[in-house]
């Protein structure tokens, strides 16, 4: 068997992908990852021994506003995206006998739309559950298309989503599919969606009601990660107390420098030394003291366990590494399915929610002092021996059925 992985977005939408291509190859099928070209994407999936096909722009330059200019018009972009990734999906899915999709809507649209031309089966796979249909929570806000004021209930208010996802993009979507022989669509979020979705969040981080809408949940796609810490990192972990992990992924803080200052300042007010993950931000150290360690890409599996705390943005992927490792955090959410991060991991008890996005010192160490209660701990802990860790494996079984 031979299955296409398309994806666009940050690591955390490549890495599940490469976590999925791994179970599949162990199962005796074939896959290879269609993603952003960015370097560090393609030495992850090439330290899997995934094969990569770069498509796209890089992610981080349009994320961090260092790379060339895009098209501001609205439709203009999503019909860009639509045909180039269409055109790269297409070729790299021929001879295959699936494909599963993930990441921005336009990408995963093109996916389905390749699917539908070669034949295949498709899968789409959410890797948070805020953007799928569910009776328990709204749906996001779509450019230009505000949720109708007055209404309250989510059935009501997903209906109106569908609606608005095809007038932002059912026509570029049908007018590819025609120029490909395919009948138009008249909800293309449902179509790219498909009746079962599968979403790869754990269940107990992330639960959905009986009464949901049809869903696939197959636990989260975690990619084991074989790399030792630095010497470096080594060193200061064993030169005093457990510090505190501060990093904030894939999130392109302005001003990173007060963002720096302002959570190293949180922490030492705990007496916490800090592991500094510099990210898409750039996170550094504020001053020479030598409480504070600035690190790169490093080890997240390794190393969580090994701190007292995880301060981080909500990215999916980081909350569950962190509860995997039974290390309470704090999260600090910034966009897209981060408040639901948040809210879920202080429901849970195992550690605190900021309150948005804006830190100040006294807030931050407020929320960090949460976290560091024992009550926190013994609850993370404890949540850490119910979460499943299968979720890849899950989805290449269903795959290859």
């Amino acid at each position: 068997m031979r299955v296409l992985l398309s994806t666009y977005g940050s690591r955390g939408d490549v890495e599940p992908m490469a976590a999925l291509a791994v179970r599949l190859r162990a199962l005796g099928a074939t896959a290879s990852v269609c993603a952003p070209p960015d370097p560090e994407f393609a030495r992850l999936l090439a330290d899997a021994d995934v094969p990569m096909v770069p498509a796209g722009d890089a992610v981080r330059p349009l994320v961090t506003g260092t790379g060339p200019p895009q098209l501001t018009d609205f439709t203009a972009r999503t019909v860009a995206v639509l045909t180039g990734q269409f055109d790269r999906i297409y070729t790299a899915a021929a001879g295959c006998d699936a494909i599963v999709a993930t990441g921005m809507f336009p990408v995963a649209a093109a996916a389905r739309t390749a699917a539908d031309v070669l034949g295949l089966r498709y899968h789409h796979v959410s890797l948070q559950p805020t953007l799928l249909p569910s009776l328990h929570h709204p749906p996001p806000e779509r450019p230009g298309r505000p949720l109708p004021p007055g209404v309250t209930g989510n059935r009501e208010l997903w209906a109106h989503d569908a609606a608005s996802m095809h007038a932002l993009y059912g026509e570029s979507v049908n007018r590819l599919r025609a120029a490909n022989g395919l009948a138009p669509l008249v909800n293309v979020r449902d179509h790219v969606h498909t009746a079962q979705p599968w979403l790869a969040t754990d269940p107990v981080l992330s639960p959905r009601g009986p009464d949901d809408f049809e869903v696939v949940q197959t636990g989260a796609w975690i990619l084991p990660d074989k790399r030792a810490l630095t010497p470096e990192l080594e060193a200061f972990l064993d030169a005093g107390p457990t510090p505190v992990y501060i990093g904030f992924g894939s999130i392109p803080l302005r001003p990173r420098e007060n963002f720096a200052r302002v959570a190293i300042g949180a922490a030492r007010r705990h007496g916490l030394r800090v592991i500094l993950a510099s990210g898409w931000a750039g996170l550094a150290p504020v001053d020479d003291l030598e409480d504070c360690l600035a690190v790169d890409d490093v080890n997240q599996q390794a190393l969580f366990p090994r701190v007292s705390a995880v301060v981080h943005h909500g990215g999916a992927g980081t909350t569950a590494t962190a509860a995997i490792a039974g290390t309470p955090q704090v999260v600090v959410p910034q966009i897209v399915d981060q408040p639901y991060w948040a809210r879920r991991v202080a429901e849970l008890g195992i550690g605190a929610a900021h309150p948005g996005p804006s830190l100040t010192t006294r807030s931050l160490a407020a929320a960090i002092a949460t976290a560091l209660t024992a009550e926190t701990r013994e609850r993370a802990t404890a949540t850490a021996a119910m979460i499943r860790t299968d979720g890849a494996a899950t989805a290449a079984k269903l795959l290859t059925a």
